[in-house]
């Protein structure tokens, strides 16, 4: 297994998709012991047991540490566990019901649709000034700044405090990588930290001095009677930056890498811009983000007559699932056009991504931004990825935009 699945190996972060269809072809589930996690690899496994409530994101809810068979997390860790385990993503029913229930009222159709000309705006100045330089690096320049900005607007976090957001959601979500490092997890524990005492101070300010912002609403819904404590909203707003804005950075990066491999789909999305919508959920499924997801087996579950027992952890390969032939026509090819497209990169059931309607969006207005003011727009220099693998993206991408640089050297 492990000459077929090796996410420590630089080639496999680079392409894993051939893997991927060995892994398939031999079966539904697999035990990968480096990690002790079964590797779920089919695309209707992983979408059933998203949905399935014998596995969790959690287990605290009905077991101890030591009744589930695990090692509590190390004392010098506890900020971090502390920060992620109080936000609704890594909870379950019945805290993470009512947590989404006062979040999702800041992402109702109407909310996010009010924040379109915004986004649209921003991503349209972000890729003029790229256009202005004559190319550059796509992540640092575009892909990044936009979610990052977007997601601190609905937080009510000034300009001047953004520096840090990136880097502390960086450094929080390399917890999230198989088998992180003991440097990695001190810098995570120092991001929980520094963001928990930034948000804090805010939430105090807000408290005093209300916005229209989410923290304000928060605030106000907790006046009202609802139940959050001040450490639910401190994970829920740290959360809500490293979801808003980690999958969407790496999706944007990652997609335009896909377009400049695939020359002549780039060419019908340049005539065509009726196709965005659908480019943008092919793009999504033929290189997710997120690559896999863990979960918890609360109750002893079966897979093609294999017993899970509980205590084990899964690992649902979204990216995976996502070229499974049985539920997409010619998974390993690009359709931008492609209609029947049920991939899972937002996920499924009670945790499905609460703001999948807001990066949607963000993809659709950087993708056309980039279309109408970099019609030119190039790859520079072949990207190298980062290291990590769950969360997969590239260091940087290098363009260059041939039109504006004939431009400006007009003797050639």
């Amino acid at each position: 297994m492990a000459e077929t699945f090796d996410p420590w190996s630089p080639a496999f972060v680079a392409d894993p998709y051939p893997a991927y269809a060995e892994l398939r072809a031999r079966g539904r589930v697999h035990y990968f012991e480096p990690t002790r996690q079964w590797l779920i690899p089919r695309h209707a496994d992983v979408s059933a047991l998203l949905r399935d409530r014998r596995l969790g994101r959690t287990y605290q809810h009905r077991f101890t540490h030591e009744e589930f068979g695990r090692t509590p997390p190390r004392a010098e860790h506890e900020p971090f566990h502390t920060l992620n385990d109080n936000g609704m993503l890594d909870l379950e029913p019945p805290d993470h019901t009512r947590i989404r229930r006062l979040v999702s009222k800041a992402f109702t159709p109407r909310t996010v649709e009010r924040l379109r000309p915004y986004v649209h705006g921003l991503a349209s100045e972000l890729v003029g000034a790229l256009v202005a330089d004559g190319g550059g690096d796509l992540l640092t320049a575009v892909a990044e700044p936009l979610p990052v900005a977007v997601i601190a607007e609905m937080l009510g976090i000034s300009e001047g405090d953004r520096g840090q957001l990136r880097p502390w959601s960086a450094d929080i979500c390399g917890m999230y990588e198989l088998s992180p490092s003991e440097e990695t997890a001190r810098k995570a524990v120092r991001a929980s930290v520094e963001f928990s005492s930034c948000l804090r101070e805010l939430i105090a300010a807000r408290r005093k001095e209300p916005g229209d912002d989410l923290i304000s609403g928060l605030i106000a819904a907790l006046d009202e009677g609802d139940r959050l404590s001040e450490q639910e909203m401190i994970s829920t707003c740290v959360l809500l930056l490293n979801a808003g804005h980690e999958a969407t950075v790496n999706a944007t990066v990652n997609g335009w890498w896909t377009l400049f491999r695939h020359p002549e789909q780039l060419a019908v999305l340049r005539a065509d811009r009726s196709l965005l919508s659908t480019a943008v959920e092919e793009l999504m499924r033929y290189d997710t983000p997120l690559q896999l997801f863990e979960r918890w087996v609360l109750d002893d579950i079966e897979i093609d007559g294999t017993t899970i027992p509980r205590g084990s952890e899964v690992a649902l390969l979204f990216g995976s699932a996502n070229r499974d032939a049985d539920v997409f026509a010619h998974p390993d090819t690009l359709d931008l056009s492609r209609k029947d497209n049920p991939h899972i990169s937002f996920s499924a059931g009670i945790h499905y991504c609460i703001g999948a309607p807001l990066a949607r969006i963000e993809l659709a207005a950087s993708l056309e931004a980039l279309l109408d003011r970099a019609p030119a727009l190039r790859l520079a220099a072949e990207p190298e990825w980062k290291p990590g693998y769950v969360i997969r993206g590239v260091k940087e991408l290098r363009t260059r935009e041939a039109v504006h640089r004939l431009r400006e050297t007009p003797d050639r």
